[in-house]
């Protein structure tokens, strides 16, 4: 089992028992700043203006501090994998109420227990990779880059954009990239370098991605 031994020790499940709201209060506002990059990368494109990250991180909260007995009774990820996972839920919510809910599919449902963000990244990916094209005179070549990134990403399986996103995006340990995808951490190390080599060999083919 991936665990994190600072955030699962006794010594944390014991002080998280004893004060589940001052605990909760404290590991919410030393993560708030990497949940808060998430949110913000995760979101639907659709909903920006519409949304605020703030509020999303506020339900997720409230969320979270009605099911801290839950995760005692099953403390299998780190406090922060655990808040992640809440935060990622809350969004999903979010974008059901705002661009309409999906009919239940329980095949999707068990699929994203993993990936629990369920846009699919390829665009937020290419929007990252392009965001140093902003200025109005070069909107018409980011639009056509954008396309063809998104198609080469798209070449890639989901697990290599999921633990690219993962690393870089997110900015996750090794570790914590590990227990998000279930996988061992020499594992998830050998996953992610192979994505990276074939993410590579993708860029180059379009040009001016790589110079």
């Amino acid at each position: 089992m991936l665990i994190d031994e600072q955030e699962n020790s006794e010594e944390f499940l014991k002080r998280l028992r004893q004060d589940p709201e001052g605990v909760l209060a404290d590991e919410y506002s030393q993560h708030r700043d990497r949940l808060w990059g998430i949110v913000n990368f995760r979101i639907d494109q659709r909903l920006l203006g519409r949304v605020d990250a703030d509020d999303i991180l506020q339900e997720a909260y409230l969320d979270a501090a009605t099911r801290i007995e839950h995760y005692l009774n099953d403390p299998a990820t780190s406090f922060f994998i655990w808040l992640r996972t809440i935060v990622g839920q809350t969004l999903i919510d979010v974008h059901r109420r705002h661009l309409g809910a999906q009919k239940r599919d329980v095949r999707r449902e068990v699929k994203q227990k993993r990936r629990i963000f369920s846009a699919s990244t390829s665009f937020q990916i290419a929007d990252m990779l392009l965001g140093n094209l902003s200025s109005p005179s070069q909107a018409a070549l980011k639009e056509e880059l954008s396309i063809q990134l998104h198609e080469a990403l798209e070449s890639l399986n989901e697990m290599d954009r999921e633990i690219l996103v993962l690393r870089h995006f997110e900015e996750l340990s090794n570790l914590e990239a590990a227990e998000v995808l279930e996988i061992e951490p020499k594992a998830a190390s050998m996953r992610y370098f192979r994505a990276l080599t074939r993410l590579r060999s993708v860029l180059v083919q379009i040009p001016g991605i790589i110079e």
